[in-house]
């Protein structure tokens, strides 16, 4: 028997364990293939506890977690999801007319919410949930409230890879143009029927091109906003759309800076916290594997695979159980990563944990199987390449039996998501715009972010004084759906302040190579209204 069999029974046979024990007491960076390669990257109050725990706070370990939920907050998610199960693999049945009606409902909720709490301008002050505030008179002089929205239209701005080693990153921003023609010829947003022009720009994933680009749309277009992709690219520019008052939402980025209300109050993110993720890693390797065990991670050398390293390297720091760690960076455009993966597997790693995004995910698997690392190691994917179809199945044997915390995402290549009525309607829209449903990243940006755009310029329109910046930052900052791309379980939504987070959830899945599929291990993991917030600082983090 390997060892990587041994371990792995060991796995189950530990979370049988745990869930007996439990149970006695209470309970976005790839190329395609060829095209789709690119990445998906495109966080309330804690559990009451004892009082002589209370009075001990432990300052440094928060701080440690900014942008996540606290260590014990986590393990304990995990542990509680241990013990369940994800239903019909959280396949979504009802029709789509239905859903369309529940999403109506629940927009009516959020903006009967925000008039009734009185969420708005009021003087040079912008009110919304949570306490979130921005002074305007910050604002320039010549900024307007009413920008990009002219003529019937909202003009909506979007930086993104189309050229360069991560050109598929595009696709993302050509699903979710799709969506928006969808929305544009079922009656568009708002009771005038505001049509949605999405202007797209090329920066190649280079941050330099994305500030020149975002300039350039300031003073050409004007936007009603500017959505970015990549952690270096948003970070580029998220000083310039916050001193000019532009909403930058929705950022295709899990980095945890965008969970930064008060000081970049105009600057949202959507997927998991890179910093929730780290931490969800290190509760597993406390649960599954033996004191000392040692780690091995291959990291994106940019702001997003440090994001991940600084969020694992603080866990493994305050861990009695972590062994030695070994992380090993690389070039975000390399086309090999031999020479970094042929490092990893001489320390001999217990687990190896992909750090990475888009392509280099695929060459993490097919590195990791020929450097002998599947042989002694657990491996785990990062949320960011759950897709199917640009990671797993291009690895061939190689990708059998990784794990991943996913993030909580549907992927509509995923086989098992062939009758969910959500998925199937969205691939079928896809299709009818002239695009391949086999390429993920156009139901990325279709359904996972096009989705809530639309949703939150809807409510906006609906407010006193209509579809304006300042009222659709509090439509985003008020925003609590049921996501349909989501699982269900996962919480999506955010409280200003109070919440700045969308997705904090996830699940654990491992790739069942036969099947082609990501197979979900207990239930989700609920972590919603737990992440700190994150005043990033660059060089230190959180």
């Amino acid at each position: 028997m390997s060892n990587k069999l041994t371990r792995l029974l060991a796995v189950i046979f530990a979370l049988a364990l745990l869930a007996t024990a439990c149970g006695s007491g209470s309970d976005g960076d790839v190329v395609d293939n060829a095209t789709d390669a690119a990445a998906e990257e495109t966080e309330e109050a804690a559990p009451e506890e004892e009082e002589e725990e209370a009075a001990e706070p432990e300052p440094e370990e928060e701080e440690a977690t900014g942008g996540a939920a606290a260590d014990e907050e986590v393990d304990e998610a995990v542990e509680e999801a241990a013990e369940e199960e994800v239903e019909d693999g959280g396949v979504v049945t009802t029709a789509i007319e239905d859903l369309e009606a529940e999403w109506a409902e629940q927009r009516a909720g959020i903006v009967a919410e925000i008039k009734a709490a009185g969420y708005g301008v009021d003087g040079t002050t912008l009110n919304g949930p949570g306490g979130w505030t921005v002074d305007l008179t910050e604002c320039p002089a010549d900024w307007s409230d009413n920008a990009g929205v002219a003529d019937g239209t909202i003009k909506i701005g979007h930086t993104t890879a189309q050229s360069g080693a991560l050109a598929a990153y595009g696709n993302i921003g050509v699903g979710m143009d799709a969506y928006f023609d969808y929305v544009n010829q079922n009656g568009g947003v708002g009771p005038d029927g505001l049509q949605i022009e999405l202007i797209m720009k090329d920066d190649a994933y280079v941050a330099t091109q994305t500030q020149e680009l975002v300039a350039e749309l300031l003073q050409s277009e004007d936007p009603f906003y500017i959505q970015t992709l990549g952690s270096p690219n948003t970070f580029a520019v998220q000083g310039t759309m916050n001193e000019n008052c532009v909403p930058q939402p929705l950022s295709m980025t899990g980095h945890q800076a965008w969970g930064d209300p008060d000081n970049n109050p105009w600057t949202t993110g959507l997927q998991l916290s890179y910093a929730t993720e780290s931490l969800l890693w290190g509760s597993w390797i406390e649960s599954n594997l033996p004191a000392g065990a040692k780690v091995a991670a291959l990291v994106m050398d940019n702001d997003f695979g440090l994001a991940y390293e600084q969020g694992f390297a603080d866990y493994a720091e305050n861990s009695d159980h972590i062994g030695d760690v070994t992380f090993v960076r690389h070039d975000p455009a390399a086309a090999t990563l031999t020479n970094e993966m042929t490092t990893l597997a001489a320390s001999g790693p217990d687990i190896f944990i992909a750090m990475t995004a888009g392509n280099p995910c695929l060459l993490a698997v097919e590195e990791a199987a020929r450097t002998g690392i599947t042989d002694i190691a657990v491996t785990f994917m990062p949320s960011v390449c759950k897709a199917v179809s640009a990671y797993m199945a291009p690895a061939g044997e190689a990708a059998a039996d990784w794990y991943i915390f996913g993030g909580g995402w549907k992927d509509s290549t995923d086989s098992q998501y062939a009758s969910d009525s959500y998925i199937s309607w969205m691939n079928d829209r896809i299709e009818e715009a002239g695009l391949d449903s086999a390429v993920s990243l156009y139901a990325t940006g279709y359904g996972q972010f096009g989705w809530p755009a639309v949703q939150a310029l809807q409510i906006a329109a609906e407010l006193e004084g209509g579809l304006t910046r300042t009222n659709y930052m509090i439509a985003v900052r008020s925003l609590r759906m049921d996501h349909p791309a989501l699982l269900e379980g996962i919480a999506f939504g955010q409280n200003g302040s109070a919440d700045a987070y969308l997705v904090e959830g996830s699940d654990l899945s491992q790739f069942d190579y036969d099947n082609q599929s990501w197979v979900i291990e207990g239930g989700v993991i609920d972590l919603d209204g737990k992440s700190q917030n994150c005043a990033w600082v660059a060089g230190e983090g959180c």
